[in-house]
């Protein structure tokens, strides 16, 4: 028992190991496979020592069919080996491509380095290695020690030679991983980084274009790109010496194995017929050293992918299914809630502890920099590194099943995403559409007109449309889609920050109507128009609460005392005239 609580798999070599059927079934067929190799070198012998010898038609049309048949159990074996582990990659996908997608996201979400892509991108590194020639050449390198004895039996020099060979091989293999490792992984990362870099920037194309910024970008880019590049040429130079060094031992064994075996026919000590069947056998043995070498450079790229994904899922786990799942009712509470940055020496917020009851319209104003969107994203559960409780109706918000909360919870960031698809799938959250709830969310949101004027209506595809609809419009579709259901707790970060006068009467019209059907309303804003329906102001500065409390209460406090206007002095008495300054008559 303690040696089994002290070996305990990850995740993802459990997952391996969930498939030691299969590999079991490829092993026994590998098995079967490099036995059925044997046959050539058994049928040169038969041909050079017995048919040649009694030029018997019949011995050879029996011994060639024999073989044949031999070739067909090896292919099938070959065929079904590679259907068994085609069949468990597919399998190994299914398992975790749910499991890593949600890892995935959570990192990326948490600001991590990992992004989605890559982690889907490991996935599928290491399901081909899994079902191409790499894992065949690991199922065939056992076999090489039984090729060079066999080869041992048809002459002691033969076999040692193949020995000295397949050292010389594996050794060659060895320098090839400690020198090629890390030069290749530095090759794919930075690689990586500067595709990411380019991606990233490409995003603000239309700024780019429109300050001419396209040729900073580029000599940014090129930096990057050059030091990938040299990298790239440094680790692929190393790999193919260490392939053209593989190649000339490979060559080199086939000449010399056939001019000892020359050697060995003309002292009397060998046959034609096993000198023919040493070389096959050299090169059998041989033959998975070197598949190891061909494919080392695949080989290290799926132990990286196979580190960085098991890191992934260890470092986000997978989410206890017996989590809250009742609808909540939308109070919420903070504890000494602290909130950093990487990066920064000082928290973003510091020690911000509040509670709003059910059915409230809390307003959160403050300058710039005070934390008021950090204070949104850990309302809703989103911030990263956050130490403290958030708790929504007293459960802590990591303790929520964020699939059954995510109804429950409406979210409108200062930056407001619309997703590929039409106006009503972005408002109805990319789910199922339902047209009454579509509709009442456009209505509440103040979108429901507007929405009916676009080419064709709630069908209208963003992908088209995105760029014809003015920041208003996309803020007032988020809007819609943050009140999408009439979820019980509403976060909405700066939602007035791109509208008119119009699309600001629709957002205190909408908060009105939430506020009266019992929904908790945070409202992160600084127009004066917004706070009138608020209950309750909190002010931040400098990420701490400076204000808090009803509205009528902290207003007053906010508008600074009209100074006295200072009494002006009497003017001087006018200096003497002289006759020389003495008006002179017209």
């Amino acid at each position: 028992m303690k040696k089994i609580a002290f070996f305990k798999r990850s995740e993802l070599t459990a997952t391996l190991w969930a498939f030691r059927q299969e590999f079991l079934i490829v092993g026994v067929l590998s098995f079967l496979s490099n036995l059925l190799m044997l046959a050539p070198t058994i049928y040169m012998l038969q041909v050079y020592d017995r048919v040649l010898t009694s030029q018997s038609e019949l011995t050879l049309i029996a011994v060639s069919l024999i073989t044949l048949f031999l070739f067909g159990v090896m292919a099938c074996s070959e065929w079904l080996r590679s259907r068994v582990l085609v069949k468990a990659g597919m399998r190994f996908d299914e398992q975790l491509s749910t499991r890593v997608f949600n890892a995935s996201f959570e990192a990326y979400l948490s600001q991590s380095s990992t992004s989605p892509s890559r982690a889907f991108g490991d996935l599928i590194q290491i399901r081909q290695f899994l079902t191409g020639n790499g894992i065949f050449a690991l199922f065939d390198a056992p076999w090489a020690p039984i090729y060079i004895a066999v080869t041992f039996l048809l002459h002691p020099w033969l076999g040692i030679l193949s020995l000295i060979f397949a050292v010389v091989q594996a050794a060659l293999a060895w320098f090839g991983h400690r020198h090629t490792v890390a030069p290749a992984e530095e090759a794919a990362k930075a690689s990586s980084d500067t595709s990411s870099y380019l991606q990233s920037k490409l995003r603000n194309a239309e700024v780019l274009e429109s300050m001419g910024m396209i040729g900073n970008l580029q000599k940014r880019w090129r930096l990057q790109h050059h030091d990938a590049m040299d990298k790239n040429a440094s680790a692929q130079g190393l790999t193919h010496r260490v392939t053209a060094w593989s190649k000339f031992i490979r060559y080199s064994q086939q000449s010399l194995a056939l001019g000892a075996g020359a050697l060995l026919v003309i002292d009397g000590q060998l046959s034609p017929g096993a000198m023919i069947a040493a070389n096959v056998l050299m090169g059998r043995a041989l033959a998975p050293i070197d598949q190891l070498v061909g494919t080392w450079r695949s080989f290290v790229s799926t132990r990286a992918a196979f580190g960085r994904l098991e890191r992934l899922l260890q470092g986000h786990p997978e989410r206890d299914p017996a989590l809250s799942r009742v609808a909540p009712t939308g109070a919420i509470t903070l504890r000494g809630v602290v909130a950093s940055a990487e990066g920064r020496n000082t928290p973003i917020l510091k020690n911000i502890s509040f509670a709003v009851a059910a059915g409230s319209v809390v307003a959160v104003l403050g300058p710039s920099g005070s934390g008021k969107s950090t204070l949104a994203r850990a309302l809703v559960g989103i911030w990263p590194e956050l130490s403290g409780e958030v708790l929504l109706d007293d459960i802590p918000m990591e303790r929520w099943s964020r699939t059954e909360l995510g109804p429950h919870l409406g979210y409108l960031p200062q930056d407001v995403e619309l997703f590929e698809g039409s106006i009503a799938e972005n408002i109805a959250r990319l789910g199922k559409v339902d047209s009454a709830k579509v509709i009442e969310a456009a209505r509440c949101a103040g979108m429901h007109d507007m929405i009916l004027r676009f080419p064709k209506g709630y069908d209208t595809p963003i992908g088209e449309a995105g760029g014809l609809l003015s920041g208003g419009q996309r803020q007032r579709i988020g809007l819609a889609r943050a009140v999408y259901g009439e979820p019980a707790l509403i976060v909405l970060d700066e939602p007035n920050a791109n509208l008119d006068e119009a699309g600001e009467n629709a957002l205190l019209r909408t908060v009105q109507a939430l506020k009266a059907k019992g929904k908790t309303v945070i409202l992160i804003t600084h127009r004066p128009g917004a706070i009138a329906v608020a209950d309750r102001l909190i002010i931040l500065r400098d990420g701490e609460i400076f204000a808090d409390g009803p509205k009528d209460t902290v207003m007053p406090g906010l508008r600074p005392a009209s100074p006295a206007r200072p009494t002006r002095p009497p003017p001087p008495p006018a200096p003497p005239v002289t006759a020389l300054e003495s008006p002179q008559p017209a």
